[in-house]
């Protein structure tokens, strides 16, 4: 009778490989109901929300959590586009109208969180992008609305829904500053609307928000400017208060 042993190890052999990096892909990962990153089980960052997914699936949309470092697949799955991010500080821009919206990134606005802050998909991300990203508005910071140990503050409500209803599945064009991203991983960015309008600028001078000046940005006097401007005429959050 003739062996097969040594043929059944030689099959083992060539497909084991093959096998151990779908087990690999198939890896069980963990993401939150807002977040941009993805997590190990035991990840701090899922105090509030946790959802199981395949790691072969969250790849292509979320980045990993730079806290509890999950596995990782080749990077050729999340990122596929070199081109250079357009930043305002490196242009030496001194006023938000002058940014050109033609070297901007192009994305869609397919979440909402609060005032400040959306989820976006961007269509073939560049290097050090997802294709689902948060953004957190760059110099601009409107009334808390989904602060896990805070109340709703005062006009709260009024920023997110103006944002929601401004935003919300719109095509948008975004520029960038001198940081990336905020501690959270969060991206930061200055949204524009298609015919090149700033819609952090916008949330200031309607005062939805003030500028926040915590962190230097390119744009941080006319961002002051417009503040000031928005409590003189009394506008949205500043309508009931003084300087």
């Amino acid at each position: 009778m003739r062996k097969t042993k040594p043929r059944v190890l030689w099959l083992f052999l060539f497909l084991a490989p093959l096998l151990l990096s779908d087990t690999a892909q198939d890896e069980v990962v963990f993401i939150t109901n807002s977040g941009a990153r993805y997590h190990r089980d035991n990840c701090s960052s899922l105090a509030y929300s946790k959802i199981a997914v395949s790691l072969n699936d969250v790849i292509k949309s979320y980045g990993p959590c730079s806290i509890c470092n999950p596995p990782l697949l080749d990077a050729k799955n999340v990122r596929q586009n070199t081109a250079e991010l357009y930043r305002v500080n490196k242009s030496e821009l001194k006023n938000s109208s002058a940014a050109n919206i033609n070297r901007m990134l192009k994305a869609e606005v397919v979440g909402h969180i609060d005032g400040d802050t959306v989820r976006v998909r961007i269509p073939n991300p560049p290097e050090d992008l997802y294709v689902l990203e948060t953004i957190r508005l760059l110099g601009v910071d409107t009334p808390e609305t989904s602060h896990p140990d805070l109340p709703v503050q005062y006009f709260g409500e009024e920023a997110s829904n103006f944002t929601r209803d401004i935003l919300l599945g719109r095509e948008v064009f975004l520029a960038f500053d001198w940081d990336l991203r905020d501690r959270y991983g969060r991206l930061l960015a200055y949204i524009y609307t298609a015919p090149g309008h700033c819609f952090n600028t916008l949330l200031i001078s309607e005062g939805y928000g003030h500028a926040y000046i915590r962190y230097p940005f390119q744009f941080m006097n006319e961002f002051e400017d417009l503040e000031r401007e928005a409590k003189r005429y009394n506008r949205g959050l500043w309508a009931s208060q003084t300087e």
